[in-house]
């Protein structure tokens, strides 16, 4: 495989070079500059003029004079932003040397943004039809999380299926795994998504921007983009002629965790630009008051990655890499049946109760699981004259073991090998009549190898290809955007006998779909926007839901596949509206999903009417199936923001999130789809203040409270899940930039999470169905108690 994704990537590299020599010849080019200032003519030292499509950055000096590098002449998104300032979106016309001042106004609150998920290039956020979220660097830095999924759940539609702290995996509206597509720099994550203890392997620390797409996206990403996508964003260019730093350090409290960041990013005056960091983060067993320190939740993960490319006028082309590199202990939550206290090694002939000593070391002990995920792209954007191709194609690996005998402790009892190859090419037109069109042609090929003697699924091939066309127009207040999608997906995988039987029967499987989106937005005034769309996604069935079968290590569960599983096809109709004022901004979007084919697992009973037990190495292990029936999901996310005026200074934001998926008809006497989120409210109580004194710049302070309602819809077939109690959570934090001669020195922020220490369980936290602690009567782990986190950010700029 190595082989024929260099002869690929050979091949894609003399393409992308002469098709720049073609036609870089005579573009013609052009640049932008200018000065930002605020409303009072004030020079802005720092605002950030940022153009998305062709990835070029300028950042105003210290008289608020700008100048960004040239481009090909053309119609182009311009964002320009200031912490404590709203930030300003211009679509500018950029040929020969552009003058264009900005003027950005102080707010307590981020009116606008830009967003690329789902489109084929930088769109105004109230123009997409869709509901996006956009999560930027501050606020990661603002808020206490254990990992990235986490932090991005305090968005409205977002929750996580958890098993302890260091493994998330994102829920979109109630849909998740396989449903939900991640990218990473633009190039798709793919690491075994299928799994209810893999996580999302991308470097926390290293993230500067996240968006979340709630809603089919099938359009432009194929394949399990049902639930919507999450789009990471780790490397960003600096200002020409620069060269920067920046240092991060963490440490939470609870859990003994420290994490450190370092980057370095430069641009010089010829176009030749650069992003390196590395990263390092360790953690011990986290605790709570019910059941203290629990057992084997420590982890600690070691990352590099970064780009270095070029910047012309024709346009960029960059090589990006990655790797990322994850050991974690799998909590059990095996007990002592007199007394309720954690056993090591349970089921095993050295099984005995974890002392102080073991529970609260760093040393890892069985089970638990080693992730390396390595990922290299070409990322390129090529000018044809007004017209722009943009090329992608990457190379990424995903090995995971999983290590479960005491007696062999670096022997992994599964090891998963997935080398995936993933493609993209767009062709983005110039505007022809006010329509903004692209067509495109992505997908990726995969295969899968056991290296170990156990297997759960079996080795597999997968190729797939998608061609879509996507279009855009502005009629004066109303926007459209539409297009439509054809998929082809082949799955191959081999057979294999074990002791004379068959473990995996080899099956062919070819899956066919079509998916299309049209919407609109309308502003209805200056202060309303309307928005409404309809779409169809769609997802082929993996492997692990074709074919299981075998034990999945650390989740005392047995596992069996079914082969004649048929594809998820999604219908959903979104329908919202955004009310900003001077006071007050509101929005709420509402949505309404059909699902033919939901693919879904549930326990197994045995003849005798209880659960169906296996018994593998003398461990009891539950049996699991997939399965396959119509079903429908409907909700709604709301918003309600007031900064009331003259107190300017003051923030007041809630969201809500609601979600209830249903079968269409019972399975086994229960209609509730399974992994539903509670409902949830998030409040927030803020202060923000953009100077205090001379030392002092964009100070903050706030008081959360988090209360999420009991979870009584569940999918109780088999006692598949479970009721959980609702529970209210507060948060506390405050930080500063500390500046010395208007340059900011360093950044601190601090955040205390669940201040009462609260015992609590999520419902959608898979240590909720472990051992019932017979000390206190309550069955599983609980989530992470209080906890104090402050990280210090020091940035370093250095002018060439």
């Amino acid at each position: 495989m190595k082989s024929y994704f260099y002869s690929l990537a050979s091949l894609f590299t003399v393409f992308c070079f002469n098709i720049t020599f073609l036609f870089a010849q005579n573009l013609e080019s052009g640049s932008l500059s200018g000065t930002v200032s605020d409303e009072g003519g004030k020079p802005l030292n720092g605002a950030y003029i940022f153009i998305h499509d062709v990835k070029v950055l300028a950042i105003s000096d210290s008289i608020g004079l700008y100048k960004t590098t040239s481009v090909n002449a053309g119609k182009y998104l311009v964002e320009v932003s200031f912490q404590g300032y709203a930030t300003s979106l211009q679509q500018v016309f950029i040929t020969g040397n552009l003058t264009k001042n900005f003027i950005l106004h102080s707010t307590a609150i981020e009116q606008e943004s830009v967003t690329v998920t789902g489109l084929s290039s930088a769109t105004r956020l109230k123009h997409s039809p869709q509901s996006i979220s956009v999560v930027k660097r501050t606020e990661l830095l603002q808020n206490a999380s254990s990992n990235l999924m986490s932090a991005l759940a305090r968005k409205a539609g977002i929750s996580v299926i958890t098993t302890g702290p260091a493994i998330s995996k994102p829920v979109i509206r109630g849909l998740g795994y396989n449903r939900v597509v991640t990218v990473n720099d633009g190039i798709r994550q793919e690491g075994q998504q299928w799994g209810d203890e893999h996580g999302i392997e991308i470097d926390e620390l290293s993230v500067q921007k996240a968006e979340i797409l709630k809603g089919p996206a099938s359009l432009v990403y194929g394949s399990d983009a049902m639930a919507g996508v999450i789009n990471i964003v780790t490397n960003q260019p600096a200002s020409p002629g620069t060269v920067k730093a920046n240092i991060l350090s963490s440490y939470n409290t609870n859990n003994n965790s420290r994490g450190d960041y370092v980057n370095v990013a430069g641009n010089l005056s010829n176009g030749f630009n650069w992003n390196v960091y590395g990263s390092n983060k360790t953690a011990f067993d986290y605790r709570n008051k019910l059941d203290g320190y629990v057992l084997n939740s420590r982890f600690n993960e070691r990352n590099f990655g970064g780009y270095i490319g070029i910047n012309k006028a024709w346009g960029y082309s960059h090589i990006i890499v990655s790797s990322f590199n994850q050991k974690l202990g799998v909590p059990e939550g095996v007990r002592d049946s007199a007394t309720g206290k954690f056993i090591i090694f349970a089921e095993t002939p050295f099984a005995s109760i974890a002392t102080t000593e073991q529970l609260q070391s760093k040393d890892f002990i069985t089970p638990y699981q080693q992730i390396n995920h390595f990922k290299i792209a070409s990322d390129n954007s090529i000018s044809i004259g007004r017209n722009r191709l943009v090329a992608t194609i990457a190379y990424q690996r995903n090995q995971r073991r999983e290590f479960a005998d005491p007696t062999q402790p670096n022997l992994p009892g599964l090891h998963f090998d997935l080398p995936t190859i993933n493609y993209n090419f767009q062709l983005q037109l110039a505007q022809m009549g006010g329509w903004k069109t692209t067509f495109g042609f992505n997908g990726m090929y995969q295969q899968n190898k056991n290296l170990a003697d156990e297997k759960l699924i079996p080795e597999y091939h997968l190729f797939d290809a998608g061609i879509f066309g996507f279009t855009t127009k502005t009629f004066d207040k109303l926007t459209f955007s539409g297009g439509i999608r054809v998929d082809l997906r082949n799955m191959e995988t081999k057979s294999l006998k074990e002791m004379g039987s068959d473990k995996f029967v080899g099956i062919s499987r070819q899956f066919k779909n079509i998916s299309g989106s049209a919407g609109f937005t309308y502003e209805a005034s200056s202060r309303v926007t309307l928005k409404a769309n309809v779409a169809k996604g769609y997802r082929a069935p993996n492997a692990a839901e074709l074919s299981s079968n075998g034990a999945h290590e650390g989740t005392y569960r047995y596992e069996y596949g079914e082969s004649n599983l048929k594809v998820e096809n999604s219908y959903q109709l979104d329908a919202g509206v955004e009310v900003a004022t001077n006071h007050v901004s509101f929005g709420i979007s509402t949505f309404y999903n059909y699902i033919n084919n939901y693919i879904f697992y549930q326990r197994l009973q045995a003849n005798s009417g209880g659960d169906s037990l296996l018994t593998i190495d003398g461990t009891d292990l539950q049996a699991f199936k997939y399965n396959q029936a119509s079903a429908s999901l409907l909700g709604f996310e709301a918003n309600l923001d007031i900064h009331p005026h003259p107190l300017d200074w003051l923030h007041i934001e809630n969201t809500l999130s609601f979600v209830a998926g249903s079968f269409s008809n019972p399975i086994s006497g229960s209609s509730h789809l399974p992994a539903m989120p509670p409902f949830r409210l998030l409040t927030e109580v803020r202060g923000s203040f953009l100077k205090m004194g001379k030392c002092f710049q964009n100070l903050y302070g706030k008081v959360e409270m988090e209360a999420t309602a009991k979870q009584n819809n569940i999918f109780s077939a088999y006692n598949t899940e479970t009721v959980t109690n609702g529970y209210q959570l507060f948060n506390l934090g405050a930080g500063t930039d500390i500046a010395y001669r208007h340059k900011t020195i360093c950044s601190i922020y601090l955040s205390m999470n669940n201040i009462t220490n609260i015992s609590y369980q999520n419902h959608l936290s898979r240590l909720k169905y472990t051992d019932t602690n017979n000390a206190t009567g309550n069955r599983g782990i609980y989530n992470m108690g209080r906890n104090f986190n402050i990280k210090i950010n020091i940035p370093i700029n250095i002018k060439s």
